[in-house]
């Protein structure tokens, strides 16, 4: 795959995220949660500080087929200054998956 077709794949997820996002947390506005530019160095998903109160993790999309889960879940944390990290990943035609630090699932279903 071309470096610019992966770079569209990766940018596909992280808008479908942002939407996902958007439609769950009706409160927020549009430009509370923005998808970053491919390159850019940090999270994927940037939250305002409204935002960030509602969903408190550093998001971090890959759209891969093969995906290195131990490289990828060192940049999540890497780039989680803000909040928990957490992976978001997915393949062509396969379901989207979220992975985080069991403690914070612990957290969640509690």
């Amino acid at each position: 795959m071309k470096t610019r077709s992966a770079k569209n794949k990766g940018k596909r997820l992280q808008n479908n995220i942002r939407d996902i996002l958007l439609e769950n947390f009706t409160e927020l506005e549009p430009d509370d949660i923005k998808s970053t530019t491919m390159g850019e160095s940090g999270e994927d998903i940037q939250l305002s500080p409204a935002a960030r109160k509602l969903i408190p993790y550093a998001i971090e999309c890959k759209n891969q087929e093969k995906l290195n889960i131990w490289e990828s879940l060192k940049q999540a944390e890497s780039n989680s200054e803000k909040g928990k990290p957490v992976l978001i990943f997915k393949r062509n035609r396969s379901k989207t998956y979220a992975v985080l630090e069991i403690q914070d699932f612990i957290d969640l279903i509690k």
